[in-house]
Parts: structure tokens; sequence; C-alpha cells
């Protein structure tokens, strides 16, 4: 095993699966650990350092993302070619070399920001602090590794409410974010069979699937979400989907094709698992519920999240899996402590029933959906024709086709310039991506001015153009 010394310190507020990645990230940087090297495998290193399997998990995922390391599928993990161009194509800038200077970023379109400014902050600190004094006792108790069943019991009613997903508090389990659900989940379902997700698709999941060195087939896309047909030619037995809202391209997949999909899943004896990660927000029509709720053959596995609707730091996400798979949990997968802080969970489960969420999620439905009008109305009034918007009836970000004959890489620099940050589309795509000029905007955490303010200095940089 290569020299690994990090030096992780357990009196300091950072989590140790940080520190490790921050050592990592720094030896490949540095070229310490060169380029092509392979990292040691999870269970050697979490023996070496002393620290859990998880922890090495979470670190290396980091990585992975970031595009430090890559995963060679049943091979390991391998310390990536990071030169200043190749490390920032890998994260999301792709075009900024380090000779070129540009300004500083004075409006960012990142679909992962919400906006704070809506945040009930005074009701959220006042009940932690309600919590902390009338559940002393409960600090000194073991946690629930599923979560707590007072806010597992709460969330089943809402989500049968709002969404449509039919479940019992005893299948919901609590975890902090999709990536360590979902690996979470492949200890339960296993190694051996193939998986399947969208192609494009969301590249954090790729980056645990990668990671767990399973055998993956990536699925193209049609107007009504996943190719079922090209599902159907794989081997594949769990497909991952996001049904209510395509990530990146926002189509909404319609009953006859969910209707398809379960099939496939009956006729496999298989799963889906259906990632709900925005399904609050829908600007057209009646909200869809949820895949589960259609499935009568237990074959989905509802994925969803806190992050969009309300905090993303507070890492709070959740999955409610069919009884079979809950089953072979119960037997093995209790192993596996709770992620979600205690604190948290019961904060959220007492700002629930005082309807508190209710009101909140009234407020930014309608503060976002003004957001979207009002990016949907400047790129129609300053763009026109040029443009091309992708997914506009539902979720936080529109995809942008740019009509100008700049690649992604020129439509993202040129934006820089004008002090304005997109993201690229490619990122998501699991292979070479086709030759695109679109890129991803998110508005949650801009204000209407600076939407209508951004848009026109994008114009600017795109059409040359003063208007």
């Amino acid at each position: 095993m290569i020299e690994i010394i990090p030096n992780l310190r357990h009196d300091i507020n950072k989590p140790l699966y940080i520190q490790i990645y921050e050592y990592f990230k720094e030896e490949i940087l540095n070229r310490k650990i060169t380029a092509g090297t392979r990292l040691p495998s999870h269970r050697k290193l979490a023996e070496h350092l002393q620290v859990s399997r998880n922890t090495i998990e979470l670190a290396y995922q980091q990585l992975l993302t970031e595009g430090y390391a890559e995963s060679k599928p049943k091979k390991g993990l391998y310390a990536a070619d990071v030169s200043y161009d190749v490390m920032k194509r890998k994260q999301e800038s792709f075009c900024i070399t380090a000779k070129q200077k540009i300004p500083a970023i004075s409006y960012d379109f990142s679909q992962g920001h919400v906006d704070a400014s809506v945040f009930p902050l005074t009701i959220w600190k006042r009940i932690t602090t309600d919590c902390l004094y009338t559940n002393e006792e409960r600090w000194f108790t073991a946690e629930d590794p599923q979560g707590e069943p007072e806010l597992r019991s709460e969330l089943c009613q809402y989500l049968y409410h709002s969404r449509g997903v039919v479940c019992s508090p005893d299948q919901i389990v609590f975890g902090a974010g999709t990536q360590y659900l979902l690996w979470l989940l492949i200890q339960l379902i296993g190694t051996d069979d193939e998986y399947a997700m969208e192609n494009p698709g969301f590249h954090r999941v790729r980056a645990m699937l990668q990671s767990s060195s399973l055998s993956v087939s990536y699925i193209d896309l049609d107007e009504q979400g996943i190719h079922v047909a090209s599902l159907q030619k794989t081997n594949a037995k769990t497909v991952y989907i996001t049904p209510s809202h395509q990530f990146p391209y926002g189509m909404i997949m319609p009953l006859a094709r969910r209707l398809e999909l379960l099939q496939w899943a009956n006729e496999r004896n298989g799963y889906i698992i259906e990632d709900d990660y925005d399904g609050e927000f829908r600007y057209v029509g009646k909200p869809i519920p949820a895949l589960q709720g259609l499935d009568t053959n237990e074959r989905v596995i509802y994925f969803g999240t806190f992050s969009k609707a309300f905090l993303p730091s507070v890492r709070m996400s959740y999955m409610i899996l069919p009884p079979a798979l809950l089953k072979i949990y119960k037997e093995r997968g209790t192993i596996y402590k709770q992620t979600v802080s205690k604190l948290h969970q019961l904060t959220m489960y007492h700002f629930m029933k005082d309807g508190h969420w209710h009101r909140h999620l009234s407020r930014i439905r309608t503060l976002y959906k003004k957001k979207q009008k009002a990016l949907i109305a400047a790129i129609e009034r300053y763009m026109g024709n040029h443009t091309e918007i992708i997914g506009s009836q539902s979720g936080l970000h529109i995809v942008l086709d740019v009509k100008n004959g700049m690649a992604e890489e020129q439509l993202i620099h040129t934006a820089a310039q004008y002090k304005v940050k997109v993201y690229p589309v490619s990122l998501y795509y699991a292979d070479s991506s086709p030759f695109l000029s679109r890129i991803l905007i998110g508005f949650g955490g801009l204000t209407e001015q600076e939407i209508e303010e951004a848009i026109l200095l994008l114009n600017k940089a795109w059409f040359a153009s003063e208007e």
C-alpha cells in the first residue's frame, strides 16, 4: 500500500472523512500521489487509519465527485490526472485556464442554491432550543438506526397526502444525503447484478455506483424520460430514475411510461430507485403523484430529501424500502449507525407537526414560481428566438440551448467574463457527450432583480447585444 500518513484530528469540528478527502486531494495535486496510482481499498485503508469503512467510503466519494480520482470497474480507485485544466473540467468550470484572468462572479446560477431569505430561522432556532430542554434524557441514548420514530410517522403522513406515496413509518430509513442512502441500499441489494441509470443523469449517483465497482448500463432518454426499450436490452435488474423531474433535462415521465417501467421491474424481479429530489415544485398543471404510489408489486424504492425545499446543510434525506428489502435491512442493515443528527430529526418533527413545514412550503412554492416566471420572461425578452428553454415545468433549474454557434465550454467562459456563472450539461453524461451548446441555469439562490440583470449580461456575452 502507498504511504498514507494523514494527521487525523479528533479535537476539531471537521468530520474525519473530510480530513481524509483533503489529505488525498493535496497529495494528488502536489503529485505526491501520481496520476494512475491505485488507491488503497476501503477495507485496507479503514484498518490502516483505524476508522470505519463508511468514513473511507464518504472520502472516496468526494474524491470521485470532484475528479481527483477515477474508478475502474472490477479494479479499484485510481488517482486522476489533475492538471489545472483537467481538474476544472472535472469540477464544473471546464474552460478557465490558470493564465486567464476573469472577473469575480456576481451572479451564480447554481442549481444547488436555495433562497435563504425566506427560511424561518427564528422558528427553527426556537424549536431546536425547546427540543434540547424537553428531550434531555434522549441525548444520552442511542439513536434509532432508521431515524426517530415520530419523524418517520409524520413524514409518512405528509408523503401520502402530498406525493401519493403509500408506506408505513417502519419502511422509512433516514440518512445524511442521497449518496449515503444509495450506498446503504447497494449493501442490501448486492453488487452481483447489473444496475442502470439515466444518461444524462445525476453525476453524484453515477460516482457512487462507479465507486462501488458495479456493472452499470447508461440508458439514453427520449422526450418521455428513460428509454425502456433500451433498458430491456440490458441485463440490469435495478434502475435509478428521476421521473417527476428528470435531471438535468426536466422532462416529466407520463403515466404510460411509468406503467411500462413497472412492468419491466416485475418481469425482471428487479427494483426501480425513484429519486423525487424536488417533487414539491411544479409550475404547470397539477403535481404528478410519485411512481411509488402506482406500484402494486413492491418494486419501487422511493428516495426523497429536505435539501431542496428546506436546508441543504441539514443533510436530511430518506428512502422507503419495499417489504422484501426492509426484511433484509432488519437482518443486516441496522449494523450501520444513523447519520442524521437526532436533534435535527426531532426539530424537524416538531416543525412539521406544528404546521410550520406546510406554511414554509406554500411560501417558497410561490416564491420560486415567481422566480421561474421572471427567468423565462427575461430569456424571452432579451434572447428571443436565439435560445430554447428545456424543462421549464418544474424544479429549480432549466437547461438553455443557446443558438449562437458557441460550444458549451465557450458559453461558460464567455459568461464568466461578464461575471455570470453558468454550468455544463455535459458533466451529467456518462461517456463522451455529444456536441452541446447547452448550459444549466438554476434560479433558487438569486432574486428576481438579479435574474433580470444576469440574463441581460448573458445576452451581451453571447450575442454582443447592448439591448
